[in-house]
């Protein structure tokens, strides 16, 4: 296996899970930390060498095989074509950008540079999604009829709850669909290997007036009744879709930011006319089947028992608990391995960025004008 070097951009939460998940591999050298603020306090707590507030400045002086981009969302478009330019592979976070025309370019230009685009869809990289995923290829539960599913957090429950994710002109048209509702819908053509044809979108934002006591980080909490200026918002609390799948399939799936008790929620279900399953991420090591003509069975993440496809994500023996962080560093590892020659069969591409931008626009379409939307 060969060695890299990566630059990481942005220090915040996902930033930080990038290094620690780039340090478990062992492979790739985390050599710059770039951000406009607070980045020689982090890099020095995270053992990174070398700083940057500018970032084509890094690029150029690092020289890095691969960039990863893990900032606010209007950022990602000339940060991602900088380092095209530059001839740098790029891992991204998601939303991919901020609307379609900027997806379509970027796509565009990294095909004409040769340049590997990967976008975090990390829960592809869980062993039992892709144990689900096998279940439904092979035709264990029959022909796909539905699928179903939700994604839960209560981050933004409180009014005085306030990010940068709550304004359109810095996170995008979609906030909760952008933000978290794009997760399901990759997982869900992930593990169907269907394409999701058409959206039927519900909207609704609890708060259209917040106060902002500090522009807090992700997942962080102001308090009740604590005092701040009111900021209009203008992107949504909460969020149900209807679905139709290329296959004939049907789904259905609801989204919250505002669901108490809810810190990160993710759960699908896929039905078939044999049996069904599900898998949530609350317990991300069992895979629930369901059949009429047996017994229902849980299955465990055992890697005797597994395919080579998951069984190449199982890190640690049945019974040791992997989540997030193993998640995140499977991802990366395929990325990785990608430019030593050996492309990903399961990772997202930029390609898939673009189609998940299509399917936020989509439902963004929808929801404004309470219609099925197509996905272009």
């Amino acid at each position: 296996m060969s060695t890299f070097k990566a630059c990481i951009v942005g220090g915040g939460f996902i930033g930080r899970a990038h290094v620690e998940a780039l340090r478990r591999l062992g492979f790739v050298q985390v050599a710059a930390l770039c951000d406009v603020r607070g980045a020689e306090e982090t890099a020095a707590e995270l053992h990174i060498p070398s700083t940057y507030a500018d970032f084509e400045d890094m690029l150029m002086r690092e020289k890095p095989d691969a960039v990863h981009i893990c900032t606010p969302n209007v950022t990602h478009f000339n940060l991602v074509k900088q380092a095209i330019l530059h001839g740098v592979h790029v891992v991204c976070e998601k939303p991919f950008m901020m609307d379609v025309p900027e997806a379509e370019e970027i796509v565009r230009l990294a095909d004409e540079k040769g340049i590997l685009g990967c976008l975090n869809f990390h829960n592809r990289f869980f062993p039992m999604v892709n144990h689900m995923r096998k279940a439904v290829l092979d035709g264990t539960l029959g022909a796909l009829t539905a699928v179903y599913g939700s994604y839960f957090q209560d981050w933004l429950l409180l009014d005085t709850d306030y990010s940068w994710r709550l304004s359109r002109s810095v996170g995008g048209k979609t906030r909760t669909i952008g933000d978290i509702g794009s997760h399901f819908m990759d997982l869900a053509e992930f593990v169907t290997g269907a394409r999701i044809t058409s959206v039927m979108a519900q909207f609704k934002t609890q708060y259209p007036v917040r106060r902002q006591t500090a522009d807090l980080k992700t997942y962080t909490v102001a308090g009740e009744g604590a005092k701040g200026e009111e900021v209009a918002v203008d992107t949504e609390d909460m969020a149900n879709l209807m679905l139709r799948f290329d296959n004939g399939a049907i789904g259905s799936a609801s989204f919250s930011q505002m669901f108490a008790g809810k810190k990160n929620g993710l759960s699908i279900g896929v039905t078939g006319t044999k049996e069904s399953s599900e898998w949530s991420l609350d317990n991300p090591e069992t895979l629930w089947f369901g059949s009429r003509k047996g017994f229902n069975r849980t299955v465990t993440k055992e890697a005797a028992f597994a395919d080579e496809t998951t069984r190449a994500l199982i890190g640690y023996p049945a019974g040791h608990m992997e989540g997030f962080p193993s998640a995140l560093a499977n991802g990366l590892r395929s990325f990785y391995r990608g430019l030593d020659g050996h492309p990903s069969r399961i990772g997202a591409t930029f390609a898939d960025g673009l189609h998940s931008m299509r399917l936020c626009e989509a439902a963004f379409c929808s929801a404004q004008k309470d219609v099925w939307a197509e996905v272009k």
